[in-house]
């Protein structure tokens, strides 16, 4: 039950990062209510028209027809105009962040839900003023003047809206490209991520089962491109129909290629050999229910917003860029988040029939595999900066403060070895290499779980 309640949570959240990642959907729906309320305003006015109070009517627009025509064309000038200043302004920003920082964060910048609905209320004003503009009419000799007051007085405030969205459009951009704002999205995106697919460390969940000796069926892949999304509820009622062992061979994330293998599978222990329509049906669904993309996305990806936080770190360890602040910034950013992380269970999941009777391995790093992804590159990179193996010192500290599992501690442990032998073969000066020191010191006690700081 809680294996289907988990997998319809996950497609509900592959449903909404589709989506919010696309930066047209939420403007699309605008542009389509906008054009909604310009055919059905006129046609209240139509109604109203007669019975309005005079008190109301003197807050409405009170012009004629070519006086209207002339602010709903006003309108929808200015607010192309504007639109265009927008997404002008917004390229500029994807190009910055793109070349600055990591390209993967373009993919942050489109799911942004302030510029989708600023966007979305600028065509939307445009679209509802061009809508409202064609049911105005001349008094003729077979009909009267119509002028619809509401609809004209409402494309006034959407224009003002518009201008006080602009505004503020102008500021929360300024707020966006900060590398500070742009690291706290990729860290709620990876925690949540990890809320929603992996269990906490006080849960109990199935250990994973000990595959067959015997070499197990191959599947393929049937597209190449990354690891997306895989549709566990599917995977397990395949396996469970065709009472089989599956193992996935490549984790959310990788890439794969056509016709290379990425799962194995064996019959069950008591139900002899796997027929050929069994294991043809098995291949379809199990290669059915793995997706893939272009690019990597969040939705069940744990190492992805990670490998965005290190490759804003090295990206700003880079000869042409040079800003340790940035990767220390973005170091801090990956201890949060792998300080959360050691509280879940990571590693390899396993899904279980109603029975209990395990189905399907599912790969997924654990907290040394992530602890590498997050490690190895900016101590590469960044040897010859004290600041920086200050910076990844002091992750392992904190680390080592919240680890529980020995395989954790042992990591750490692994880590920071690693890393003295780095900083002794660096030129550093006498008070440099006594910081770092010091630091490693205070992993190794955090591990021990006795150390206390001193006041100098």
């Amino acid at each position: 039950m809680f294996t289907v309640f988990r997998g319809a949570r996950q497609r509900r959240a592959v449903l909404v990062d589709a989506i919010r990642s696309r930066l047209w959907p939420v403007p699309a729906i605008g542009v389509v209510l906008a054009v909604a309320l310009g055919v059905a305003l006129p046609e209240l006015d139509t109604a109203a028209d007669e019975h309005m109070p005079e008190t109301l009517a003197g807050y409405l627009f009170g012009g004629g027809a070519d006086g209207a025509r002339e602010v709903l064309a006003a309108v929808a000038t200015s607010l192309m105009t504007v639109t265009s200043l927008t997404f002008s302004l917004t390229l500029v920003t994807l190009q910055l962040a793109s070349s600055q920082y990591s390209p993967r964060l373009l993919r942050t910048f489109a799911s942004d839900p302030f510029v989708q609905r600023t966007l979305a209320l600028f065509l939307a004003t445009f679209a509802y003023a061009l809508t409202v503009l064609r049911t105005i009419r001349n008094a003729t000799d077979d009909s009267a003047a119509f002028v619809p007051r509401i609809s004209v007085t409402f494309a006034y405030l959407l224009a003002t809206a518009s201008v006080l969205g602009l505004v503020l459009f102008l500021g929360h951009l300024v707020r966006q490209i900060r590398i500070e704002t742009m690291l706290d999205h990729v860290s709620a995106d990876v925690l949540d991520t990890v809320c929603r697919t992996a269990a906490p460390l006080d849960e109990e969940v199935a250990s994973v089962p000990r595959l067959p000796r015997i070499p197990g069926h191959v599947i393929v892949a049937e597209t190449s491109g990354f690891l997306t999304q895989i549709d566990e509820e599917d995977l397990l009622a395949a396996a469970s129909e065709a009472d089989a062992l599956v193992s996935l061979d490549r984790p959310v994330g990788s890439g794969i290629v056509a016709n290379v293998p990425i799962a194995f599978c064996w019959p069950a222990a008591d139900s002899g050999e796997l027929d050929e329509d069994r294991l043809a049906s098995l291949r379809k669904r199990v290669a059915g229910a793995v997706h893939t993309g272009v690019e990597r996305t969040a939705t069940q990806d744990i190492g992805y917003g990670l490998r965005q936080l290190t490759d804003v770190a090295i990206r700003a360890l880079s000869p042409g860029i040079n800003d340790p602040t940035t990767a220390i910034h973005a170091l801090q950013s990956c201890t949060t988040v792998l300080c959360e992380m050691a509280g879940y269970r990571l590693g390899p999941r396993v899904l279980s029939d109603d029975d209990g009777v395990a189905r399907v391995v599912l790969p997924r790093p654990d907290l040394p595999e992530l602890l590498d992804l997050v490690c190895t590159q900016p101590q590469i990179y960044g040897e010859r900066d004290p600041l920086v193996m200050g910076g990844l010192l002091v992750l392992l500290r904190d680390l080592a403060w919240v680890v529980r599992l020995p395989e954790h501690r042992q990591a750490v442990a692994d880590r920071c070895r690693r890393l003295r032998a780095s900083i002794a073969a660096q030129q550093f000066d006498s008070a440099e290499r006594t910081d770092l020191d010091r630091l490693a010191t205070q992993v190794a006690k955090a591990l021990d779980r006795h150390w206390t700081p001193t006041i100098a």
